[in-house]
């Protein structure tokens, strides 16, 4: 499986778990949609921090 947990970093550097199982993350000038091997959604207003293709993290910066 290739899925990513994705991740909201937050202001004093810890981050918290946003969704499981990530199969689609679609920026836009607005911010994220990520969708999930099962369905779920979610629109996150901020940026892609980073990636941590290895461990199948994607870090989320919100705005």
């Amino acid at each position: 499986m290739c899925e990513a947990n994705a991740y909201l970093m937050e202001e004093d550097g810890q981050e918290s778990l946003l969704m499981e199982a990530v199969d689609k993350v679609e920026p836009d000038e607005n911010g994220i949609r990520l969708v999930s091997i099962f369905g779920e959604q979610k629109f996150i207003k901020g940026r892609i921090q980073s990636l941590s293709l290895v461990d199948h993290k994607v870090f989320i910066k919100p705005e």
